[in-house]
Parts: structure tokens; sequence; C-alpha cells
């Protein structure tokens, strides 16, 4: 059967009696009701999701994988963005069943579409609208300011590195279907002649580590830990299908363990110590992005796999702090007066300084106080809002957050004494640039040769070589599920809150890390942020080793404050590579140049650890089918850094990327003045949290872990010189020529 005379059968059995409009093909009007029914089920299915999705939030009690999901819901632009790919992906899988019903066989239905039927499709789901390129002419200022989303960051190349943009593959996806199935999927599908271990399995017999075992890391502070998790923030953000119900059968993905798209649950093992073996722990699969998987073809993708979408911009600029689309970058910015600040709290401060603002979204998602402590009569706060929606995950996080909050409105005001005549915008633009900087300064200096070590930073992060428009900026999608997970390992089971002397706070003391997820009160009623802070400077983060890996506050009490399941944030990222379709290990190792060990002594050799060797491949039975991450994770770290040779090459690799695709990195000719950029690499994190808080001494090197004798005085820390920034009347930065210098 040809593809015309498929079309007809199928058509005319779609359309029965009725009769063809004049002119109109019967595979047309096939085509068409496909759309139709696509729309139907996705409709239905997100309508479900967030009616239900909003009944539970409201509840007394949440559950750990509502929270997790709510954290990774798609908003506003970037909703539309997967509501279009979702369109898509079920009018493909309407036609592919259907041919498969004609057929008896498995087919594309990409293989049966003309061009022109593609391009239909693709126009009535809204994906073309979702990758078309704007025209950067009518994008005001972009000469001189970033766009919220990014867009027109590269001039020939608008999108890339842009919100809602794909992640980028590195090395070619593998899917267990070649397009679009997770590895693990068919749990009796075999890769290199082995079945995949479950991945809460190897999260117990490789990661668990009772949180009395910790080893805490003598060199650095918490505070490299959870900065860490704040340049995450500005870099990744994968959002999940909005659906809580499958799309092809209607059941629920949290309470099934059947896998149906988006369902994809993680298996339980025999003999697990805290869960039963015959359930499972809900997951929920990235949400795919037009162009990829079924719908790769119609735009000309060579690979036609499956693509997640990155919900934050690929650069360094702050995007935890602004938001990285144009609703939320509004909603943050306060427009009550000419002062070009951000929104702060208007309920409760800070000894005098600011508070994050709260969310207007009417939710119990952070309403634990009353639990936690016992009380009932305690008075619950809201979720607050920043630029990423994670702010909540855990207060040290949250103290980063105002930390920065208050440096943008401390910028913004003295800007405006020393320019009086800026209007609200101009304040609130050259305050964003400035933080922008900041944050290109504190992570290439100060932050990643802790990480990476010396050798990587002088192979991939040396002197800048300026702007190159050649260069993709993309996130790619190994380092968001795996690479720069490598934190998850350095996060201590407490949140350490000191006092002035920065002794354990008598009043406020440390907090057990499942107690200080989604807990804003905490900050609002518990000290404020200064504890927080010296907590963050003044205790160690942990160390990772291979005897004592993950803490059980996140292996076995992620986001639980009662008895419901916790999730398990080991098997979370490993699940997550497979529904990416991330490749192995020993691919990784090549990618980077690395030795590929293919036998356990080989593989004992890399790890420098013959009992954990064998235990990867008792697990695993090849070093080809290790998990990335755990492999990643495992690895003896290089001189000077905190991870192994392959993540500190991926890591490495990445910021290359990030640096060198950004036209406006600070850097680059004409983003700024000499004086302008002399001034900008003086930033240091010290002065920042002295001009911040009411702390008064803080080690000079703020990642650096050194007893409190050490510190210095907040007056012996140099101050950011902002002079340069006074108007003269004709500007020193020639700003259309940002970016020109293209090699």
């Amino acid at each position: 059967m040809n593809l015309h005379t498929f079309l007809f059968v199928l058509g005319c059995c779609a359309l029965a009696t009725d009769a063809l409009e004049e002119g109109e093909s019967p595979g047309r009007r096939f085509i068409l009701e496909s759309i139709e029914e696509a729309k139907r089920v996705v409709d239905s299915a997100y309508k479900y999701s967030r009616d239900e999705s909003l009944a539970r939030v409201r509840k007394e009690v949440i559950k750990p994988s509502d929270k997790l999901r709510l954290l990774r819901q798609p908003a506003r632009k970037t909703r539309e963005a997967v509501r279009a790919a979702d369109y898509m992906e079920q009018t493909l899988r309407l036609i592919t069943e259907k041919a498969h019903h004609a057929h008896k066989r498995s087919i594309n239905a990409t293989n049966l579409l003309t061009p022109e039927e593609l391009s239909t499709i693709k126009r009535l789901t809204g994906c073309e609208a979702q990758t078309r390129e704007p025209s950067c002419r009518t994008t005001p200022l972009i000469n001189k300011y970033r766009t919220g989303s990014n867009v027109c960051n590269n001039r020939r190349n608008p999108l890339l590195g842009a919100s809602n943009t794909p992640f980028a593959r590195w090395l070619p996806a593998k899917y267990e279907d070649g397009v679009s199935q997770p590895n693990g999927w068919d749990p009796n599908r075999l890769y290199n002649g082995a079945a995949l271990p479950l991945v809460r399995l190897v999260s117990n017999r490789i990661l668990s580590t009772a949180d009395a075992d910790v080893e805490s890391d003598n060199d650095f502070t918490y505070l490299l830990t959870i900065f860490g998790q704040w340049v995450d923030h500005d870099l990744t953000l994968t959002p999940t299908s909005p659906s809580i119900r499958s799309f092809s059968n209607g059941i629920n993905c949290d309470v099934s363990c059947e896998r149906s798209e988006p369902c994809f649950p993680i298996q339980v093992p025999n003999k697990d110590s805290r869960l039963r073996p015959d359930s499972c722990l809900p997951f929920f699969r990235s949400a795919p992005a037009c162009g990829s998987g079924q719908t790769a073809y119609m735009f000309g993708g060579s690979n036609n796999v499956r693509q997640q979408i990155n919900s934050l911009t690929a650069f360094l600029d702050g995007g935890q702090v602004y938001g990285a689309e144009d609703g939320l970058v509004k909603n943050l910015r306060d427009l009550t007066n000419d002062g070009g600040l951000l929104r702060v709290n208007d309920q409760f401060n800070d000894n005098g300084r600011e508070h994050l603002p709260f969310t207007n979204v009417q939710s119990n998602l952070c309403s634990n106080r009353r639990k936690i402590l016992n009380d009932t009569t305690l008075t619950e706060v809201p979720c607050f809002i920043a630029g990423d929606v994670r702010v909540i995950e855990n207060i040290a996080l949250t103290s980063v957050h105002a930390l920065f909050l208050r440096e943008h409105n401390r910028l913004a005001r003295t800007l405006r004494v020393l320019n009086p005549s800026w209007s609200s915008e101009t304040l609130y633009q050259e305050a964003r640039k400035i933080m922008g900087a900041f944050q290109q300064v504190l992570v290439i200096r100060d932050y990643l040769p802790h990480i990476v070590g010396p050798d990587a930073i002088k192979r991939h992060l040396g002197a800048y070589p300026g702007y190159n428009g050649n260069v993709d900026p993309s996130i790619a999608s190994v380092f968001a599920t795996a690479a720069f997970r490598f934190a998850h390992l350095a996060i201590q089971p407490i949140v350490p809150r000191l006092d002035e002397n920065y002794q354990n706070h008598p009043q406020f003391p440390s907090v057990p890390l499942y107690e200080a997820f989604f807990a804003p009160w905490r900050v609002i009623f518990e000290g404020g942020v200064d504890p927080l802070i010296r907590g963050l400077i003044g205790r160690p983060a942990k160390l990772n080793t291979q005897d004592h890996m993950m803490v059980n506050a996140l292996r076995e009490r992620l986001f639980a404050f009662t008895n419901h399941i916790a999730l398990d944030l080991a098997a979370l990222n490993m699940q997550r590579s497979r529904d990416h379709g991330i490749p192995g290990y020993n691919a990784w190792r090549q990618f980077c140049g690395l030795s590929v060990p293919q036998n356990e002594s080989e593989l004992a050799v890399v790890m420098n650890n013959t009992d954990l060797a064998r235990k990867l491949i008792e697990l695993y039975k090849t070093p080809e089918n290790i998990d990335v991450w755990l492999g990643g994770v495992a690895e003896p770290f290089v001189p000077g850094g905190r991870v192994g040779p392959l993540f500190a090459c991926l890591i490495a690799t990445q910021f290359q990327h990030i640096r060198e695709g950004d036209r406006l990195w600070w850097e680059t000719p004409g983003a700024f003045t000499n004086k302008q950029r002399t001034s900008l690499a003086s930033v240091s994190l010290a002065r920042i949290i002295c001009d911040n808080t009411g702390i008064r001494k803080v080690p000079s090197d703020a990642f650096h872990f050194t007893s409190s004798s050490n510190y210095v005085n907040c007056e012996n820390i140099p101050t950011f010189d902002i002079t340069p920034w006074i108007e003269t009347g004709v500007s020193a930065i020639n700003n259309a020529n940002i970016g020109n210098e293209v090699r």
C-alpha cells in the first residue's frame, strides 16, 4: 500500500459518509482530524493535570513527587513551547498508530507524510511559531543590553543560547527505539549483552551514605557548593511534561508503575531498605522540544531523535535574579518608582534589609512551619519568587538569592545618585549589566578553578580569546543532566546557621537539610539571612569520597517532612540521563580523549579502586553501560579540583562555549569601557556579603575554608569602584561595535 492509497483509505474511514470540501484530498482531511484529536487529548490531559495539581498544592500535606514536579513545570512562554511540541508528538503518534493498524507493522509517521503535509502539521500545532527566528532589527537596544530571553545575542542565529530552545548534543543520542524511548524503558532489553540495572538499586549499592559518616572538605567552604547550585540555576532548567497522566491510556503517572508517555517510573528493587519491592517512585519525562523526536524530520533535522527544552538562557547573565523571559522579568521589577529597582517583600524586612518578595500563587507548597514545629498556632508565609522558581528549594540557596537581589538594588540606588538624570529603565539595565558581569567574573575566576582544577582551566579557559559568533553556547544535555550535578555529592546533611562569633547560633540552630526544603518561613522568622550566610562561609562543604557519596537527606528524605514516600536524588539523576538519551560513561570518556576501560581491571585503574570497580561491574556488567552521572562522580578528583577527569573536561568545555559564544561577555571590546572592566575585575563575594548583610568579618576568599580567627574586617575588604559609570556626556562605549570581532 503506497502513501496516497494509505491516506485515502484512512481518510475515507475517518470521514465515513462526510462529504469532502471541493479541492480537498481525503489525506488532508485525515491529517486535520488527527491534529484536532491530538489537541483534544493534550488539552484534556493538561486541564486535568492543572486542576489536580492545584487541588494537591492546596492540601495540608503535599507529596514530595508533586513538589519536584511543580519546580519543573513550564510557565508562560515555556508552556506554549511545550504544548506545541506535545500537539505535534501526539499528532504523529495517532498517525503512526493508525498506520500500524492498517499495515500490521511499525511505521514512522514522518515516512508516510509529504513535506507539504508535514509543514501543515508544523504550522497548525504551533511548532512553526516556536522555531521561527525573530528579526533582531526590531529588538531595541540589543547592541547594549541583553533581552530577557537572550534572543538576538547571536545576531546571525538569534535563537542560539536563548531560553526555550533545545539543549545541545555533543554526541548522538542513544534512545532505545532510536527516536525517543528512554534507555531502560523495556526492562528486558539488553545493552552490550546485559540489562541495565534499576537506578534505585545502583543508588542503594553505590551511593548510600549515613549522615554520621560524612567527611568534611578541609579546603573549601559550604558556599562553594551552594554557589554551584546558584550557577546551575542561571543556566539550566528542564521542564517536565505538564501532564500527570498518560496521553495514550490516561493512567496517572504517580499512582501507576506502568511506563506510558510521559510516565517513566523508577522501579524499586527487591530488598530495598525503605520502599516496597512492588512499588515505584514517580518520574515524569522531560518535555519534548519542537523539532525533535518524530518531529525532527520536518525541521530538516538529520538526527531524528527527541530533544529536551532548556527554559533558561545559556549565558551567565544573572537570570536567576532577573528571569529568563519577558513576562517574569517585568513581574520582578519594582515599577512603582523610577529607581530601576527589583521588587522586594512588602510585609517583612530583615533587620532593615530587604527580603525576597512573595509569590501571589495560592498554595501550601511552603506551608510546613506548623508541621515541622508541631504548633498549629504558628503563622505560615507564601513561597518566595525570584528569577528562578527553585529559589525556595532550600534556605541556603534562598539566602544567596536574597544577597544578589539586595546587590542589584544597592547598585541601582548608587547609580541614581551618580547619574540623577538617568531613567528608571537605564538604572535597571545598567545595574543588571553590572550584575551579569559580576556573575561571569566570579564563576570563571573564583569558582571553576576549584572545581575542574588548573589543568582544565589552562586547556579550556585561559586568556579570553574574544567573541566567536560561530560558537554555539547552548547548554549540552550531558552537562545539564550529569556533569553539573556533581555537587549533589558535596551537600551537607544540615544547613548551618552561625552567630556573630561564627559559633552555632544559640537561638536559631543549624537545620537538618530535609527540614530546610521549601521553608521560606525560616528566613522570615528565624534570624534572616545573616546566620545562613555565616554558615555558608564559616563551615566546610561535604567532601565527596568513593565510600561516602550522597547523604540520606537527599537519597531517602528528599522533599519529605512526613511519612509520605520521599524521592531519591541519585536515582532521579540517573533516570533523567536515560530519559534524555545520554550515552554511557565510556562514550564520554572517549569524547574527552580519556582512556576507555573495557573490563573490571581497567575500570579499577581509572577509579583507582578495585572494590568500587567490582561493584560497578556486578551492576552494569560492562563499563559501556555505566550511567555517565554515576561514572563521573565516582572518579577520583583531578589535582586541585573537586571532580574527576571526565567531568573536568565536560564542565570546562561547556563554560568555554558559554564564554566564547556570548556577544555581550564582559571582556568583549565595547561591552564596557577600560575603566569599567578594571573595576569589574576587582569584584569579590566577600565585598558583596559585606555590602548586603550585617556581617562585619568575612574570609577574604569566601570559598576557602579557614579559621574565623583569620577573617578580615569588612572595612579592609576593597570596595567596588562604581565611579567609572558616571556619565560624562560622551559615551566611551561604542555599542554598535559590540561583538563585531567574530573569528
